[in-house]
């Protein structure tokens, strides 16, 4: 990482606290059920804890999840190995702009730059998206990942990982769409040609982690995140209740999932994408792996006709994910006048 300077300095109001609760009400749901069902359905009481959860938090822990440890393992030591080669070695797959697969440590949230390097891949390779946001532009692309030659393995190991987190996001989006009262397979044909991508995480350790975050308050723009993070911790999120920012503390073999800006625009906000930061750590550094379930580039997001009423009209106008997408990956690049692009700017005032 670079030395400390402005760039990373977040505004007082957003600076963290370092002796911040850790959020041991975040809710812990088993998935063991989803495997054990002779005949592929929910248990009823498995569908209310994920509807409670997603209302009250809009993060839950899963457990007995069906992902193998041993692959798991096999992701979090290639990105342990990636990121401990030299920074000449990390930036012959460095990320440009057009090219949204790779290295960074340059990248920012809110305009701020965040204390952090990252990799990111994508789920399938090639991905179909927009050339850009403008809404005249109906040019399509090809996203590609780069991996470095260096470590043959690692490959590999993104794919096997990803195959896995794949599964486990289509089990997660059929149990959410049975608590909202849908049927399981509501949302399949929205995947048909996915976005996903997967991020690695690496924050070093910071002189000043009263000052900086590794990822300063943000949505996920997507469907789902599920994120797996070491022992060392340092994901908060800001309880719905009353805003206060609640650590989340690490629970071993456990995914911590979130809900995202397109699950709530579906649900009509039922189900609301809460923000979410991490802290850096003054002596150890932290890494985490986030897997980003995201449907098809030219999915048009608005609430699901099923849950449109009189008495509950729609509030979002529809958008393009493709089009949301490409303006997202920009905005990681430049620093903009205002703020990215969020889910409130489709907002309906009702």
């Amino acid at each position: 990482m670079d030395d400390f300077d402005q760039a990373f300095i977040q505004a007082p109001e957003h600076r963290p606290k370092l002796s911040d609760p850790e959020a041991d009400g975040i809710p812990t749901v088993d998935l063991s059920p989803i495997f054990n069902s002779p005949d592929g359905t929910f248990p009823d009481d498995l569908v209310r804890q994920i509807a409670s959860t997603s209302i009250d938090w809009g993060f839950f822990l899963v457990v007995n999840h069906g992902v193998p440890a041993e692959k798991r393992q096999r992701m979090e030591a290639a990105s342990r190995e990636f990121f401990r080669r030299s920074l000449e070695e990390k930036r012959t797959v460095m990320k440009v702009e057009g090219m949204v697969t790779g290295y960074s440590d340059m990248e920012l949230t809110k305009n701020v730059r965040d204390w952090k390097e990252v990799f990111d891949f994508i789920v399938a390779d090639p991905t179909v998206v927009p050339v850009s946001p403008e809404p005249n532009d109906h040019r399509l692309t090809h996203w590609t990942n780069q991996w470095p030659t260096y470590l043959p393995e690692f490959r590999e190991a993104g794919k096997e990982y990803a195959e896995e987190l794949e599964k486990l996001g289509h089990k997660l989006v059929e149990l959410i769409a049975v608590s909202l009262g849908l049927p399981a397979q509501r949302f399949r044909d929205y995947f048909k040609e996915k976005t996903s991508m997967v991020r690695l995480n690496h924050y070093p350790p910071c002189s000043l982690p009263e000052m900086a975050l590794g990822v300063g308050r943000h949505n996920d723009p997507g469907v789902l995140t599920m994120l797996v993070q070491d022992d060392v911790g340092g994901l908060e999120v800001k309880r719905k209740r009353d805003g206060e920012w609640i650590r989340v503390k690490p629970v071993p073999d456990s995914y911590v999932v979130n809900i995202g800006n397109v699950t709530q625009a579906w649900s009509n906000e039922r189900y609301e994408s809460v923000e979410h930061r991490a802290m850096v750590n003054h002596k150890k550094e932290r890494y985490s792996i986030a897997f980003f379930f995201n449907p098809s580039h030219s999915t048009v997001v608005e609430p699901l006709k099923e849950l449109i009423t009189p008495e509950n009209p729609p509030n979002y106008k529809s958008y393009s994910w493709g089009k949301y997408l490409s303006n997202r990956m920009l905005s990681n690049f430049k620093q903009l006048n205002a703020d990215n692009i969020q889910v409130s700017h489709f907002k309906i005032s009702n």
